[in-house]
């Protein structure tokens, strides 16, 4: 691995409510950087950028939709710097669009990049399909995929269009029910059930699948991929997901793997931990041990 980048983006802009966008301060007082320099990594610290915190600016579709597609130039911008000093970017979100801005980043510098989406859902819902819920957090995977129905400012966001193609993209760990309602995304997919029996064996069938189509990869960790009744961080809580260490477990043979190319952890709302920041600090050891477990 390069010199990892870290790159805070307090954004709640995307999101149902309110809370991501404290997540970046939380985990950096927990010690998440400091424990990532400890164990040895050379890293380079590009600090946080500006707070965006969510706000219900209908009727724009989705939600608050011209602050989002601001964030995601503010961000795209910063991972450019970070891809050009030569470094392994790791953004600390912030809600789960971001990764729109982070693909877009390597687009534009001419690298091409799959995504690992390790996410308690997939994220394919679309304006059209859920105009009762015009939230852009859910929606991520569709508009890089420019699915039908999904907002032009978003699907269009990028030096291409669509910015990744279905192969592109394995979907791994996800509790919720199937997403693709019409079929359109012929992807991997390694759902909950079949993850928690061995979940890095699991991790090494999906990066054996995703590399046959792209040698590199950037993973997308939504910390709702983790059971809530384990870890009680996530910003929209789930009950039949994995356990920490299972997803953990998954995650060091991702970011250990040599197509690694970045991370993106995202959907922490410190308000749902423990009020001592103890919530906080065992995500930021979790993270940092996956940084550094032993080949």
């Amino acid at each position: 691995m390069t010199t990892l980048g870290v790159l805070g983006v307090p954004s709640s802009a995307a999101a149902h409510w309110p809370g991501q966008e404290r997540a970046p301060a939380a985990l950096r007082a927990a010690g998440l950087v400091e424990l990532l320099r400890q164990a040895g990594l050379d890293l380079a610290d590009h600090g946080d950028r500006p707070v965006r915190r969510w706000a219900a600016a209908g009727p724009s579709t989705p939600n608050n939709l011209d602050a989002v597609v601001e964030g995601l130039r503010d961000t795209r911008d910063a991972v450019a710097t970070i891809l050009a000093a030569g470094q392994t970017p790791f953004v600390v979100g912030g809600e789960c669009t971001l990764t729109v801005a982070v693909v877009s980043a390597f687009a534009a510098a001419g690298q091409d990049v799959g995504l690992m989406y390790v996410d308690g859902g997939q994220d394919l819902m679309t304006p059209a399909d859920h105009p009762h819920e015009p939230i852009a957090d859910g929606m991520g995977v569709a508009h890089l995929l420019d699915l039908p129905g999904t907002a032009p400012a978003l699907s269009g966001f990028g030096p291409r269009r669509p910015l990744l193609t279905a192969d592109q993209i394995c979907f791994f760990g996800y509790a919720d029910d199937e997403e693709d309602v019409h079929g359109r995304v012929p992807s991997w997919r390694f759902p909950a059930t079949s993850v928690a029996p061995d979940p890095a064996a699991s991790a090494a069938l999906a990066l054996a699948a995703l590399t046959s189509v792209t040698a590199r990869f950037v993973v997308h960790l939504d910390i709702d991929v983790v059971n809530f009744l384990d870890l009680p961080a996530a910003d929209v809580p789930q009950y039949r997901g994995l356990t920490l260490d299972q997803v953990m477990s998954a995650v060091t043979v991702m970011v250990r793997h040599p197509g690694f190319a970045g991370l993106v952890l995202t959907e922490f709302n410190p308000d749902h931990g423990e009020p001592d920041g103890s919530t906080a600090r065992r995500l930021a050891e979790a993270v940092a041990a996956a940084f550094t477990a032993p080949r």
